[in-house]
């Protein structure tokens, strides 16, 4: 995990306006393969193992199976395909992918510089470290933790459920987007009623921004 990402997390416990503070144990350059995210408030502790920060609010069990599966390249056709969509063409900044989307991380890193991809879903433990420093890999719950309006874009995937939706908006930084893949029926309404413009349907993909 990049210490740039690390300084924009919050506590999944005490909500997104209490930030985390970080202790590297082990680094690699600027990224942290292992240590704790530590909240003042709280006094709760996420660990960092393996570049993987698990950042999910206590009680915490063991990971179940995610979206991403254990792809580790996908065709860049679709990352390219995506760069568009998130209207990004340089840094600095953050992204962040959530569920199936987490497999696109590397490749869309690849095509910007400066920005830094996150891929948030339980399947990203799986994968070695070494896919950082192109992807930088957590989990979550219940909700994003990141500091509000602070991302320069969100890639979620729409079977996760409305919740999520609302999380994107509230994290993606103004004139920024929101890129829904296999959105359900009720997508576009969802991002519209947490505040977002949409700007394109199609194909199961919605496009929203934050104004």
């Amino acid at each position: 995990m990049h210490v740039l990402v690390a300084d924009k997390l919050t506590c999944s416990r005490c909500g997104p306006t209490f930030g985390l503070i970080l202790r590297a144990d082990q680094t690699r350059g600027r990224y942290v393969s292992r240590g704790v995210l530590g909240c003042p408030n709280c006094r709760d502790q996420y660990p960092i193992l393996d570049g993987f920060g698990d950042l999910r609010a206590p009680p915490r069990g063991e990971l179940t199976e995610g979206l991403t599966g254990e792809l580790l390249n996908m065709d860049p056709k679709e990352s390219e395909y995506l760069l568009p969509l998130l209207g990004i063409t340089h840094g600095p900044g953050i992204v962040l992918l959530i569920g199936a989307p987490s497999a696109l991380g590397m490749g869309l890193a690849g095509l910007l510089d400066d920005i830094h991809m996150v891929g948030m879903d339980e399947d990203l433990v799986k994968w070695p470290a070494e896919s950082e420093p192109l992807l930088n890999r957590i989990v979550s719950k219940p909700g994003i933790p990141f500091f509000s309006q602070t991302l320069r874009g969100v890639v979620i995937d729409g079977r996760l459920g409305q919740h999520w939706f609302e999380e994107a908006a509230r994290v993606i930084a103004p004139m920024s987007r929101v890129i829904v893949i296999n959105a359900p029926p009720t997508g576009a309404e969802w991002l519209q009623t947490a505040g977002l413009e949409v700007l394109a349907r199609e194909s199961g993909d919605v496009v929203a921004m934050s104004y």
